[in-house]
């Protein structure tokens, strides 16, 4: 008896989500946490501080975006295997994802190299934050702080923006 494959299905372009991978880069010996403030010609949150964070390019694993976005925008070098899953963040629409966006917030403990702001067209600085004085909510962006929050109180959630 032969087997005949099932046809492919059609890809579910009216459904697509962004996907976007983030970093927490925690330095847990100094009690500080690593953001971006996101500069002046901004699409998203001028001015505001944020986590290193990305979209995926086309066929790349979240994880790989994560640590390709880590890389571009601080310098800081980490292996997949040491970032393990902080927050997950889903939006029904954003800035360049009408269809909503998904991004996947990982933490580091162990990395390499010294941060520096290697997109200063795109981030007005880099500044480590101590765990215990993040940014004021109108400085940050909301879901950055929800995600570190929730992370250094040791919980691992799904936070919703806009289904409301």
């Amino acid at each position: 008896m032969t087997h005949t494959p099932a046809a492919p299905l059609p890809p579910a372009v009216d459904s697509l989500t962004l996907l976007a991978g983030a970093v927490i880069v925690h330095d847990r010996v100094r009690g500080r946490v690593l953001l971006l403030q996101r500069g002046p010609q901004a699409k998203f949150a001028r001015g505001r501080w944020d986590l290193p964070v990305g979209k995926a390019d086309p066929g790349e694993a979240v994880t790989d975006t994560a640590v390709r976005e880590l890389r571009e925008e601080t310098g800081l070098v980490v292996a997949p295997e040491d970032l393990r899953v902080a927050h997950i963040v889903h939006g029904r629409h954003g800035v360049e994802s009408p269809n909503g966006f998904l991004t996947v917030v990982f933490a580091a403990e162990h990395w390499s190299g010294e941060p520096v702001n290697r997109e200063p067209h795109k981030h007005s600085a880099l500044c480590w934050w101590p765990t215990g004085a993040l940014p004021q909510p109108e400085e940050a962006v909301p879901s950055m702080r929800t995600a570190v929050t929730r992370y250094l109180c040791g919980t691992v959630e799904v936070s919703t923006r806009g289904w409301e």
